[in-house]
């Protein structure tokens, strides 16, 4: 039988097996991206993406049930603890979350945010 412990390593394995593949994926096609590292509470997200004019994407990566509003929400305040450990404005840090699909790879995973974001119309 398989204990909780057990479950819980194989799950982080799996999941920080997405994140390489991911980060590796996007560096191939000329991406500017890098790992972040764990902070706890404080945590940023998994990778960052630096774009044109000073901006960044902050990606929360997940290889796990798929829970949309909780990812979003956690993607969310990862955003927001990127930017004030930089002392970034909080307008220059965007964030998604990609979602693995079983059996498919790195290019074909889902990616999430909220009309509010995608459309930038900021907060209301």
């Amino acid at each position: 039988m398989t204990s909780i412990s057990d479950r819980n390593r194989a799950n982080k394995r799996k999941g920080a097996a997405w994140e390489t593949e991911l980060l590796a994926g996007l560096r191939s096609v000329g991406e500017d991206a890098e790992r972040l590292r764990l902070a706890g509470a404080e945590d940023e997200g998994d990778l960052v993406v630096r774009e044109p004019g000073g901006t960044y994407l902050v990606i929360e990566t997940k290889n796990a049930r798929f829970e949309p509003g909780p990812f979003l929400d956690e993607a969310e305040v990862e955003r927001l603890n990127f930017a004030r450990h930089r002392d970034l404005d909080p307008f220059d840090v965007d964030s998604i979350v990609v979602v693995k699909r079983r059996g498919k790879n790195w290019r074909k995973a889902f990616v999430l945010t909220t009309v509010e974001n995608f459309f930038e119309l900021g907060d209301e």
